[in-house]
């Protein structure tokens, strides 16, 4: 085991020699970066590869950051473009968010960040070559890579060049993101994260990459999605003040079952030392309180009603288009039929067990479901969310 390469500013100058330039564009990102680090070495249990993968992500974050920040000066432009309110997908994992976010990408109305073009995002896309940037092949070789590291894990979570990416691979390069508590062991840092952090640096960067996208393939609307969302919505809101939201909601014991079963996978990359029971008393903690905090927002009236969609899980998932249609509909859009008829293709090209589908058993968490149950009675009963049979 070895973390004799996470050091802040080794990380730093080793970005900065594989790009040729010094600016990030500000220090916001190095407390983040810091606590992920200490976290990284005094908790993680990393393995030889799994230090040298994290030296590699961390270094692509701040190489992206780098190469975003010298591209923004020489194309000043960038930052007098707006971006259109977003929709913004708020669920808790495994609450069907990523066939969600896929469906809602086959409208050519609706513009998703793309797995290639957040991983290598300099330069910016081009509407030309949108199909066939060679960036593509190169990120999806690298996908591909991981399911041979870790065999089974598409089946828990698709990922491709060109699928829909989540904002925390966004947010990642200020190193305030949730991407990191659920790919390594890094409790302190995740305490951090969720409880004490200013998050409004992250939306910050989170706008500058939504700009930078944009400039030369631009958006009628753009659609989002992450669950980290959840746990700072005030942040997201005071950046997209004007965002509609849709939350995803699923029985939370259900949630935590299968994201322990996806983290323990996960986190196999990194660490020879993960287990279910561990990423279970870790996360369930988190998803009771980011889904805490959405009841707040909404009993506090943050959140005005006129732009937010409540979707339940057992319904979407009988008839995702009934689902999608009251969505556009509450939010005011059109969804024209050549858009649902692209919707419907990808649907069945991609069924649902390729989207979330794997065994677990709650059994396999060693948590309580009775005090579970007790501790998410407010978020079920604000939302009407009914109690699933436990696996």
């Amino acid at each position: 085991m070895s973390d004799s390469g996470l050091d802040v500013d080794t990380l730093f100058a080793q970005a900065r020699q594989a790009t040729g330039l010094e600016d990030p564009g500000g220090e916001s990102w190095r407390e983040g970066l810091e606590r992920l680090v200490g976290s990284l070495r005094e908790e993680a249990r990393l393995s030889a590869l799994g230090t040298q993968i994290v030296s590699g992500e961390i270094g692509g974050y701040l190489a992206s950051r780098l190469e975003l920040t010298a591209w923004r000066r020489r194309h000043p432009e960038i930052a007098g473009v707006d971006v259109v309110p977003p929709i913004v997908i708020i669920g808790q994992g495994r609450t069907g968010t990523t066939i969600l976010h896929d469906l809602l990408a086959q409208d050519p109305a609706n513009r998703v960040p793309l797995t290639w073009e957040v991983d290598q995002p300099v330069p910016p896309p081009e509407t030309a070559s949108y199909e066939s940037d060679p960036r593509i092949a190169e990120v999806q070789a690298r996908l591909e890579a991981v399911e041979l590291v870790i065999p089974g894990f598409q089946r828990m979570h698709p990922m491709g060049a060109r699928l829909a990416q989540e904002c925390v691979r966004i947010t990642g390069a200020e190193f305030r993101s949730a991407i990191f508590p659920t790919q390594y062991r890094v409790p302190s840092y995740a305490k951090w994260l969720f409880d004490e952090a200013d998050m409004a640096p992250a939306y910050r960067w989170h706008r500058r990459m939504l700009e930078h996208l944009q400039s030369r393939h631009p958006a009628q609307r753009w659609v989002l999605k992450s669950p980290g969302h959840l746990w700072c919505l005030d942040a997201l809101l005071a950046e997209y003040p004007d965002a509609l939201l849709v939350q995803t909601h699923r029985d939370p014991l259900r949630i935590i079952a299968s994201l322990a079963s996806l983290v323990a996978l996960l986190r196999r990359l990194g660490s020879e030392e993960t287990s279910v029971p561990e990423a279970a008393a870790e996360w369930a903690d988190y998803i009771l309180e980011g889904l805490d905090r959405s009841v707040a927002a909404r009993r506090g009236g943050r959140i005005p009603a006129a732009r937010v969609v409540d979707v339940h899980f057992d319904a979407f998932m009988a008839d995702p288009f009934v689902t999608i249609r009251g969505i556009y509909e509450r939010l005011g859009l059109e969804l024209l039929p050549q858009a649902e008829a692209r919707m419907r293709a990808f649907h069945a090209a991609h069924p649902a067990d390729g989207h979330g589908g794997h065994r677990y058993r709650f059994a396999d968490t060693g948590l309580d479901a009775g005090g579970l149950r007790e501790r998410a009675r407010g978020y079920q009963e604000y939302f009407a969310v009914s109690s699933e049979r436990l696996p």
